[in-house]
């Protein structure tokens, strides 16, 4: 059989021929007049080389093909109907898998909070934290596994959608007893200071470096390392400065014995974007967990 002669509407009103036999029934059934659907009938006599329906006195009655196409092709529609159907998400019976990459900023800042909502809101649900990648060493079976990424605003990722979650500034994070603590507002202070710098994997500088830089300045770096956590742990415990996102510092800070001092030059603002995969624009999951990650962005900052 060639199956382009064939289109949906031709099986749906086969399946109502075949459920009611009766052409008058059958168009009442799927909402077509009797001679549209009579005149299905005859093509789907055509196409099957069958008679389908036969009349015997007053009513009809289906062929032995007829009769043994009912069950198949009703089970064959109710699988179509499937695929077109909306996918139903349910987080509090849900057991989904999510995988995310989110840098230590945003951990510290969202994560506790977020994971206070998955356990409310969809105990049975996991998520994953992949460490974190720059765009440059994203490979696209990494990219595949990863459902959303949470990213600095010069993060940008090909195949994902982005939108801005919040705006953040940097100052700098100095133990409370710090020697130089009330003087780190001053441009020489500071840039004299010993500071811990932070060089993410990917990554060929500090932003903060980069920054100076371009000011003509430099700032003086004792220690190089890869997360800003890390860079917060080693200032609550020596004389090294950091100079690391304002919400992190709250976040932090105070647990580690630290405090914020405003920074002798005005660092701008930073921008955390919330980045889902496009091939999951439309998941009912993906939108619920995006939507969390939303909710909890906006209460948190």
């Amino acid at each position: 059989m060639n199956l382009a002669v064939l289109d949906l509407n031709l099986l749906v009103a086969l399946d109502a021929l075949l459920r009611e036999a009766s052409v008058s029934r059958a168009a009442e059934r799927i909402g077509l007049s009797q001679p549209a659907t009579s005149h299905a009938l005859r093509r789907l006599r055509d196409v099957m080389g069958d008679p389908l329906l036969v009349r015997a006195g007053p009513r009809m009655e289906l062929t032995p093909r007829a009769e043994a196409l009912r069950e198949p092709l009703a089970a064959a529609l109710a699988q179509v109907r499937g695929l077109f159907a909306e996918e139903a998400f349910d987080p509090a019976t849900s057991r989904r898998r999510f995988k995310a990459m989110i840098p230590d900023v945003c951990t510290s800042v969202l994560l506790p909070a977020m994971v206070k909502r998955l356990e409310a809101e969809a105990p049975h649900v996991t998520l994953t934290l992949a460490p974190f990648r720059t765009p440059g060493l994203m490979t696209p079976d990494f990219a595949r596994m990863l459902d959303f990424i949470l990213a600095y605003q010069d993060h940008d990722f090909p195949g994902f959608h982005r939108e801005r979650i919040y705006e953040d500034s940097d100052a700098v994070a100095v133990r409370a007893d710090h020697p130089l603590r009330d003087r780190l507002s001053d441009l020489d202070v500071f840039l004299a200071a010993r500071h811990v710098a932070v060089v993410s994997r990917g990554v060929a500088v500090d932003p903060i470096d980069a920054w100076l830089g371009s000011l003509g300045h430099r700032r003086e770096v004792a220690l190089t390392v890869p997360a800003y956590l890390q860079a917060l742990e080693v200032a609550a415990q020596t004389d090294l400065v950091a100079v690391v996102p304002t919400r992190l510092i709250a976040a932090r800070g105070p647990d580690l014995g630290l405090v914020r001092v405003e920074p002798p030059l005005d660092t701008g603002y930073d921008e955390q974007f919330l980045l889902h995969p496009a091939r999951l624009v439309a998941d009912p999951a993906s939108i619920w967990i995006r939507r969390l990650v939303m909710d909890v962005a906006r209460a948190v900052v």
